[in-house]
Parts: C-alpha cells; sequence; structure tokens
C-alpha cells in the first residue's frame, strides 16, 4: 500500500473518486457534491483556516488503485477546550481491510501529533457540526444533505483502533401528515397569541437582519454546553449562501418576543433527493438535472438547526415555529417527511422537542475519540 499526501489534481480527483468506488453497489448511498467536499479544503471558501488548517491524503493499493482516504484537521479556537490538546480527522472511506484503515488513522495521528495534538476526533467536518460530522452506526437508509452515510464495518475500524464514543447524534423522522397531539397544539396556540409574541420567516431581502438574529439566538442559547464555540458572522454568512440554491423561505422561521430575537428553526428542502443522480458532479448537465429537480419538488426537508435563548426555553415558542411550518408545508402538499438532525444525547432539551412533536427514531451517527 501507498499512501499520498493530497496535493495535485490527479490527487484531489482520486481523493473523491474512493467513495464512489466504496458505494458503488450501494443503492442508499447519495454521492456528496464534490464541490461541496473540495469547498472544505478551501481557504477561499471555508474561513476555519483563518483559525486552523487541513490536510488530507488518499491511499493506493500495489497496483495503484484508490482504496482509501482519509483528512485531519485542527481547529485553533477548540483544540485546547479539552484535557488534551485534541484534532480531528473525517471524510475517513476505506474497503473492508482492517490495515488499510489503521494505516489511515495512523497517518492522520502522526500529522495531528506533528501539530502538538494529542488526540483526535472523528469522523468530523473541518467546520460547522450540521454536515459530514458523525460515524453513523444505525439507520442505514438513503441519507438527507450534509448527513454522513457510511458502511456498517466502519465501526469496528474505529472502535478497534482505539476511539471511544463521546457521545450519541441521534436523528429522528417526523411525519408531516400526522396531526400533532391536542395537547401540543392547545399550548403553541395559547403562546402565539400572546401579547408581544412575534413570528417571521426568513426573508433573503434581509439577509443581514436574520443573519444576526440567528447569531445573537444561536450564542447565547448554546453557550452552556461543554466546549462551545460562538458562532461569527462570517461563518453564519458562508452558511446562508451555501444554503442559497435549495433554500425556501418559508421553511426558516424566527420567534421574537417584544420585538428581542428569541428562537428560531432552519429547515431546508433535502437536497439529495435532488442530486442522487448527479453522482457529485455539478457540471452543466448536473445543473440543468438539479433545476428540474428542484423545479419537480422533493418529498423531504431536514431540520439544520434549531436554537432557542436561555430565557426563553420555557416558553413554548418552539412549538409554535412547528405550527407556522406545518401551516405553511400542509397545503403544499409536496412534502412527506421532516427530518430533524441530529440531536446530540446530551441535549434532553431538544430531544424532549422531538418527541413532543412525534417523531420516530431514525438514524444514529457517533462523535468518537482516539487519545494518543
Amino acid at each position: 500500500m501507498n499512501i499520498t499526501q493530497v496535493k495535485s489534481k490527479a490527487d484531489k480527483t482520486a481523493f473523491l473518486d474512493v467513495a464512489r468506488i466504496i458505494y458503488k453497489n450501494d443503492p442508499n448511498w447519495v454521492c456528496p457534491l464534490d464541490n461541496d467536499v473540495e469547498a472544505v479544503f478551501d481557504p477561499a471558501r471555508n474561513n476555519f483556516h483563518t483559525h486552523g488548517r487541513a490536510t488530507r491524503w488518499i491511499l493506493r493499493n500495489n497496483a495503484g488503485k484508490p482504496i482509501g482516504r482519509i483528512a485531519a484537521f485542527v481547529n485553533d479556537e477548540k483544540a485546547y477546550n479539552y484535557e488534551q490538546p485534541t484534532g480531528g480527522c473525517g471524510f475517513f472511506e476505506c474497503i473492508d481491510d482492517k490495515a488499510a484503515a489503521f494505516f489511515l488513522f495512523d497517518t492522520a495521528k502522526q500529522w495531528l501529533q506533528q501539530q502538538g495534538m494529542q488526540a483526535m476526533d472523528g469522523p468530523i467536518n473541518f467546520g460547522e457540526n450540521d454536515n459530514f460530522w458523525g460515524l453513523l452506526v444505525e439507520g442505514f437508509t438513503p441519507p438527507s444533505y450534509g448527513m454522513n452515510y457510511h458502511l456498517p464495518y466502519y465501526h469496528a475500524f474505529f472502535k478497534d483502533y482505539g476511539f471511544e464514543t463521546l457521545y450519541e447524534q441521534i436523528t429522528n423522522h417526523l411525519d408531516v401528515h400526522k396531526p400533532f397531539s391536542e395537547r401540543f397544539t392547545k399550548i403553541a396556540n395559547w403562546v402565539m397569541n400572546k401579547p408581544g409574541y412575534t413570528f417571521e420567516h426568513y426573508k433573503a431581502s434581509q439577509l443581514e437582519k436574520f443573519a444576526a438574529d440567528f447569531i445573537e439566538i444561536y450564542n447565547d442559547g448554546w453557550q452552556d454546553f461543554e466546549n462551545f464555540v460562538p458562532i461569527n458572522h462570517a461563518t453564519i454568512m458562508e452558511s446562508l449562501k451555501q444554503m442559497k440554491a435549495i433554500m425556501d423561505e418559508r421553511l426558516i422561521w424566527f420567534a421574537y418576543v417584544d420585538g428581542e430575537p428569541a428562537s428560531f428553526i432552519v429547515i431546508l428542502p433535502d437536497a439529495n433527493q435532488m442530486i442522487k443522480p448527479l453522482n457529485g458532479k455539478l457540471n452543466l448537465w448536473g445543473k440543468l438535472q438539479f433545476v428540474y429537480r428542484k423545479w419537480r419538488g422533493v418529498s423531504r426537508m431536514r431540520a439544520i438547526v434549531m436554537g432557542t435563548k436561555q430565557k426563553f426555553q420555557k416558553h413554548g415558542l418552539e412549538s409554535c415555529l412547528f405550527i407556522k411550518l406545518k401551516e405553511y408545508v400542509l397545503p403544499l402538499q409536496q412534502y412527506d417527511e421532516l427530518e430533524l438532525s441530529w440531536v446530540g444525547d446530551f441535549n434532553a432539551k431538544m430531544l424532549a422537542i422531538h418527541e413532543a412533536v412525534g417523531a420516530t427514531f431514525g438514524k444514529k451517527h457517533l462523535t468518537m475519540r482516539c487519545k494518543f
């Protein structure tokens, strides 16, 4: 076996092609867009490079055929928040060969040690955790856009190498046509009618306003979670720019109390139903197919993130946002499913909301750590 750091155009192509080789016969897999993967490693398109660094490798067998890949990265804003300095690895793909998998892990580990790291989390992303994050261990069904999909044997590779589970990431599914419980609806309607409580859907024409509202709510609501790093303006603007191609403004809702930003939910149509036939290639023909499928519509949505300021977390605002969403979605007669992804097992409040709206289990990913 031979491992090469990805630098040349040929190596970049091989890095992308590994996944197509591994999942060639898996009907559930949806190839991520090559452009989305490449954007992670492009400093011009990923502002995490301003406070970190990333690299990647391609593994070939003795005949020169790609058989595996891995990336490693250090986020300086998070690396030193732990007992031991911790980097990350991700974009791992490998044939069913333990020696090959360990060769990839060893390579990432050695590079991270050279960066002063003493542990690595994986498989994670060099970016926000709404994309390319976690090891799929339950629910091997077609993934939604941005969600990692893996083969079952990967779990043993990570465990046998020494990775231990940090937390579980739970994804639940909601049948859009299933009515909310009477109690849930009653509470939501009562809250919506309270004086000073208002609700607005996102409007691209007011991008800066909603970006600022998002940052204010998110950084307040999530601040007490372990190793939390506040989201900044550049990151949210990058995210909104990436969402633009598939965004439906009326699937993104904000709640306000006496004009103060209080809660939000960000939902997108599932782009994977648009890109599945493209095999990762967004060339001219791919763009035409994408536009056609977007026009035709998809049947699944994905909830990317929710957040509520701490002082409003027992006000029932989340219930109202789901009601607002349903008021828009049901008359469309287009969507059948909402994927609520993903929620850490440490986030009891959010899991309780999933239960309250009647969502059922869909998938489980793991975020794991290997201490050197």
